[in-house]
């Protein structure tokens, strides 16, 4: 099995963001990064509510509660209205704040402010992140119908879509016809994305007849949606269908995400001369310099027909200011890597490394995962030993060599890797079962006992039982003491259950 691929290694994944239908359809609809971004600023601004928004934005540990800094608010004498709290939720939100998020929102209700309806539609989410869907819709079924509106309805649709939940999303959405809620495309792009998770297609034709018959235009989403389904079912006559009515549809404007969208169906069945088509068309509507996505799925489609002259071609036209380097050029350098240009690859890196402000690792494990499918694990051992110095790097460049060596079956040295990455991980860091696996294989394989705890002491928690059942049969196989891997697990909430009696059988007979 090949660790650096696309399956097990996301950084090698050409498209840094989702680029289906679907992707650009949840994240345009529910993000709301523009609105949140002029929230913040809003908040941030000299006012009283910018005194309010520092004090909690300092409380970063989601275990502790905000609740007390709002009620000190209050009781100095200070005022809040709903306007700004449901801002400064929606700020926490995009900040992935979420228990904070969820905090002012009930705070607000405890005070007996005023909801409207999307205070709930935000609430709604916010439970569902932190508590599922059982309890979002626990809320919903007790929220006053006044303020049940069609965008409490449609966040409620767009939880059933994230879940995959196919009868109660359509239950929904015949709620809200019967309401007189599904006027326009937004319950519609829900259901085709759910319909695109679930391979159900021919649901697909059926919704858009329904708009049709509505007279609901399609709207960029919509379409997007719709050629990402035919792509899935390598359907390409009928993504041809819905381009060519959308091209000469005057009333819709063809985006350059939608040609790009077009040469990746036609890549995925070889069809590179058409592809080519697609992306000629796509680069004539990206304005120059100003669209930096636009230029890295640009870069990442050239790589991907593996026409290094355009590739370097579009690099030297696009390439951007300083102040964008960091993503378009950590594009570029996995770009040459695909294409087996190494040292066009590093050419990139010290050009970026010349011209950056600030140290972005992550720029550099583009060159690392190059190196290390490449074979060249040392070269790239050595470029991050020299990043290192005078500097704090990310625990995914260890972690980069840990999965080098774990592919060489470099066991010993991919241990070394793995627990310099525990050891500067940050926030909630864990690695991935790539290498946390086979690294914990090997320590329990060779009965080193006090590897494993290294290892395992290192890893934040909660722990999961098949670690510690691995530590367990490591002490038992070396003879040793149980007590303290029986203790820890009695403190994460792990009981003794059968595999554990098994285990300590096992000990007993030996």
């Amino acid at each position: 099995m090949k660790l650096f691929s696309t399956k097990f290694f996301p950084l090698l994944q050409q498209n840094r963001r989702n680029h289906s239908a679907s992707g650009v359809l949840l994240s345009s609809l529910f993000s709301n990064k523009t609105q949140t971004q002029t929230q913040t600023q809003t908040i941030t601004q000299s006012s009283p509510s910018k005194a309010l928004y520092d004090r909690i934005q300092t409380i970063r540990d989601p275990k502790i509660s905000v609740i007390p800094v709002l009620d000190k608010w209050v009781g100095e004498g200070n005022t809040v209205d709903r306007r700004k709290l449901h801002n400064l939720v929606r700020v926490m939100k995009e900040f992935k704040r979420f228990h904070h998020a969820l905090e002012i929102s009930q705070w607000m209700t405890d005070r007996c402010l005023a909801l409207s309806s999307s205070d709930v539609a935000l609430r709604l989410d916010l439970i569902h992140r932190i508590h599922g869907i059982e309890h979002a819709e626990n809320y919903f079924n007790n929220v006053s119908n006044d303020l049940k509106s069609s965008s409490v309805y449609g966040a409620l649709l767009s939880l059933y879509t994230q879940e995959a939940s196919v009868e109660r999303a359509e239950a929904i959405m015949q709620k809200m016809r019967e309401m007189g809620f599904a006027t326009s495309s937004f319950p519609y792009n829900m259901l085709i994305n759910l319909y695109i998770k679930t391979g159900d297609y021919d649901k697909i034709d059926r919704l858009m007849q329904e708009m049709g018959e509505k007279a609901i235009p399609l709207d960029k989403y919509t379409v997007r949606n719709r050629i990402a389904a035919y792509i899935a079912a390598s359907d390409l006559s009928g993504m041809e269908r819905v381009l060519n009515r959308v091209e000469v549809d005057l009333n819709f404007v063809v985006d350059w995400d939608l040609y790009s969208l077009a040469a990746s169906g036609y890549m995925k069945l070889g069809l590179n001369e058409k592809a080519l088509v697609m992306i000629e068309k796509m680069e004539r509507l990206i304005p120059p310099r100003k669209n930096k996505l636009a230029f890295e799925f640009l870069l990442t489609l050239y790589a991907s027909t593996g026409m290094k002259n355009e590739l370097y071609r579009v690099w030297n036209k696009y390439k951007p200011s300083s102040y964008e380097m960091n993503a378009s050029h950590a594009c570029m350098i996995t770009c040459l890597a695909k294409l087996d240009d190494i040292e066009g690859a590093e050419k990139i890196f010290e050009e970026w490394e010349s011209k950056c402000t600030m140290y972005d690792f992550r720029v550099l494990n583009r060159l690392l995962v190059a190196y290390c499918r490449k074979g060249l694990i040392e070269k790239a051992e050595s470029a991050l030993n020299k990043a290192v110095e005078g500097r704090k790097p990310y625990a995914s460049s260890w972690n980069v060599l840990a999965i080098g060596y774990v592919e060489q079956n470099q066991m010993l040295k991919a241990v070394e890797m793995l627990k310099r990455a525990t050891s500067v991980g940050r926030g909630r860091w864990l690695p991935t079962s790539v290498t946390l696996d086979p690294c914990l294989d090997f320590l329990e394989g060779k009965g080193d006992v006090v590897g494993i705890e290294d290892i395992i002491k290192s890893l934040k928690k909660p722990l999961t039982r098949d670690i510690y059942h691995r530590w367990l049969r490591t002490c038992v196989a070396a003879g040793g003491s149980v007590s303290e891997v029986l203790d820890q697990m009695e403190l994460d909430g792990f009981s003794v259950d059968e595999e554990t009696e098994k285990i300590l059988k096992t000990g007993q007979s030996l």
